[in-house]
């Protein structure tokens, strides 16, 4: 019989954590939370304080049951949720269901699932922080008393199904004004000059710099004209070279946000699959020998900070691996952003000597890809900046400065491991100029003026997304993957090309609550709400006087738009096609699974169809059909024959409307991190994608 209970979340979490604990001590799980607000009611008395109405949560009946017939039996309970508000909060939950003193030393805290932290954990078990308890309180009443209010109007006056939140509101706000500053963008035209030298046998480029000195915009072809009637011949003296060495720092390791943008960019994971993977890894892996064990510490973080132990741990392997040349200075934890709490360690692996390689036999495909990069991250933030040697030449034809930038890397440091990606996919790259000194003459070759256009502001992609409710102090870690899931869940916002685009319910929604709640979606507003609520974190304030500040507002302009807020009919988007069961026009409707065709005579006609997006390319294996995007249940893209069943071709790569040169057959796009290349379905012909 064990003497001791402790209960944690997840299964995985609890196998982990007992190998480590021995016979003495029985590990269960809760699976989560065990008590929550109602969903069929507000369940928060406002004339009460705002009195949460906690209710066991349907289907945890057995659970409870089992935790408590075993926490009867156990000398002493140890609650070892997660390290977070939440965790403190199904502790308190746990608490007050099982009968155990919330000041008693009864929760056990660890931001990794290692035997050396769980052994310390427990040797300095606490009371219930209940500062951490009420943040966590005034956030769920907080989101009640929005939702549950707002929503219910949504449905009356729009339709049944929509949700307004406090954060995703202001989400939803941001990706539609980014579509409206797109739509009302005025493109302005500018152009550059390139132009290919030569020096002995040596060729270069370079692009127009300005005339006399100073730098010139171009902005028509009148303005390139102008240059080129300035240049004398084809000669061109070298007017300066200014050789430098720069240092590029690693990036740090992982926070919560900037782990769920770098999957988005490097592995093409949503904030949702990213969250859940790194939860995987967090609770425990069985590693063959050594057993459950936990990959990573805890993934819901804003600190960049490492501990000691880590940092020492880090220097070794890589004096070992890579040579002295390649450690890092050991500096200090890096400046934190000014809302960050630093509760936790950034997100890094729980020993740098679980090689991704050693344990990628035993992870899924998913799983090792993400742990490979958060250990890549670690290690290449605890390493010596890369040193880049730059030149900078101007070339001068009169009064006419052409401008040549090369660089190469002296020393790679930390890109020896991980270089940090970028939302427009282009990263720093080698450009090699040849030895050149002033007042030599070169010469050039070519010439190639073109024409730009300004482009708008890109849409919002999930990383992107994430990373500017960060700036912007909109929400906290925990927050972003889920806010974004329900945008899509409530069709607010459709995914097209990786890319954010609003819909018409979800353009309608955002006017009405900025016409009567305009705080709720008031970027300083929200903000300057998280802040408030993290001060009840750190004991600061108490979480009704926050919760009441905002609601007696709030509660006037409730009264004012369930007064004043009119009807909206939202009508169906005609298709321009007629249904081929009645003669009714088909309509565009909104599903599960995005958009799809419907009979506008429904119910007395129920016919639907996908809504098939062709590309222009005849299907290589019948013929007779055209090539059509689909997506699979899990919202993967993939292209097959209109004429399915009939015809069961099917690729995920996209076919292109040419033949192979070579062998006759089709050719298909295959895309990759450098751009990709165009191949064949049957040869081993390539050609680069242009």
């Amino acid at each position: 019989m064990a003497d001791y209970l402790v209960i944690v979340e997840s299964p995985a979490k609890a196998k982990t954590i007992k190998r480590y604990l021995g016979n003495k001590y029985q590990v269960k799980a809760s699976m989560g939370h065990i008590r929550d607000l109602p969903k069929s009611k507000m369940g928060v008395d406002i004339k009460n304080g705002y009195e949460p109405s906690y209710i066991t949560i349907r289907g945890k009946g057995p659970i409870l049951k089992e935790l408590r017939t075993a926490a009867k039996k156990a000398k002493k309970v140890y609650l070892a949720a997660d390290p977070d508000r939440e965790g403190e909060a199904i502790a308190w939950h746990l608490a007050n269901t099982l009968d155990i003193d919330i000041e008693s030393d009864c929760r056990v805290v660890f931001n990794e699932i290692t035997k050396p932290a769980i052994k310390e954990a427990f040797k300095h078990p606490r009371a219930i922080n209940m500062d951490l308890v009420d943040a966590q309180q005034a956030r769920r009443v907080l989101d009640r008393l929005v939702g549950y209010n707002i929503s219910p109007l949504l449905w009356k006056k729009v339709k049944k199904g929509l949700s307004a939140g406090r954060v995703q509101s202001v989400a939803l706000r941001l990706i539609i004004e980014r579509e409206r500053e797109i739509q009302q963008f005025v493109p302005e035209e500018y152009w550059t000059i390139e132009g290919q030298f030569r020096t002995g046998d040596a060729t270069f480029s370079a692009h127009f710099y300005g005339l006399d000195g100073k730098k010139t915009e171009l902005k028509s072809k009148k303005d390139v004209d102008a240059v080129l009637k300035a240049l004398n011949g084809e000669t061109f003296t070298v007017a300066s070279v200014t050789k430098k060495e720069r240092l590029r720092q690693p990036a740090p390791p992982f926070i919560t946000s900037t782990l769920q943008q770098e999957a988005a960019r490097k592995l093409n994971f949503r904030a949702k699959k990213t969250m859940m993977i790194a939860q995987q890894l967090y609770e425990g892996v069985d590693i063959g020998k050594e057993g459950a064990t936990g990959l990573i510490t805890y993934m819901r973080t804003d600190s960049t900070r490492v501990s000691d132990v880590a940092r020492s741990e880090a220097r070794e392997y890589i004096q070992k691996t890579f040579g002295e040349p390649y450690v890092g200075q050991g500096k200090g934890p890096a400046k934190k952003a000014e809302n960050a709490q630093d509760a936790h360690e950034a997100i890094r692996p729980t020993s740098v000597h679980l090689l991704p390689s050693d344990v990628k036999p035993y992870l899924s495909r998913d799983q090792y890809r993400l742990y490979k990069l958060i250990w890549e991250r670690f290690v290449a933030s605890q390493m010596a900046p890369a040193v880049l040697d730059t030149v900078r030449a101007d070339l001068e034809n009169g009064s006419v400065v052409f401008r040549a930038n090369g660089s190469k890397v002296k020393f790679p440091g930390f890109m020896k491991v991980y270089i940090e990606g970028s939302d427009d996919g282009k990263g720093e790259e080698e450009n090699f100029l040849p030895e050149l000194e002033e007042k030599m003459t070169v010469t050039m070759e070519k010439i190639d003026p073109k024409q730009h256009f300004t482009q708008p502001p890109p849409r919002y992609t999930e990383a992107r997304l994430v990373r500017t409710m960060e700036e912007l102090g909109i929400g906290r870690p925990s927050t972003y993957a889920p806010t974004i899931d329900t945008l899509q869940r409530r069709h607010y916002v459709v995914l097209e090309d990786r890319k954010f685009v609003p819909t018409e319910l979800g353009e309608v929604v955002l006017e009405l609550i900025l016409e009567f709640f305009p705080e709720i979606i008031d970027v300083d507003f929200t903000a300057k709400m998280e802040n408030d609520l993290d001060a009840i974190e750190e004991g600061k304030v108490k979480w009704i006087e926050i919760i009441d500040r905002f609601y007696k507002e709030f509660e006037k302009r409730l009264k004012t738009a369930e007064k004043e807020m009119k009807q909206v009919e939202i009508q169906d988007e005609r298709a321009g096609i007629l249904c081929e069961k009645c003669g009714h026009e088909m309509v565009y409707k909104m599903g599960r699974y995005g958009k799809f065709l419907a009979c506008s005579n429904f119910p007395e006609c129920r016919n639907t169809k996908p809504i098939l997006k062709t590309i222009g390319v005849k299907c290589p294996s019948c013929g007779e059909g055209e090539i059509v995007e689909r997506q699979s249940k899990k919202r993967r893209l993939f292209y097959g024959c209109s004429r399915y069943p009939d015809c069961d071709f099917v690729s995920w790569d996209k076919p292109i409307a040419r033949t192979c040169p070579k062998c006759g057959q089709w050719l298909f796009e295959k895309k990759g991190k450098n751009g990709g290349h165009i191949q064949c379905a049957a040869c081993d012909y390539t050609e680069p994608l242009s």
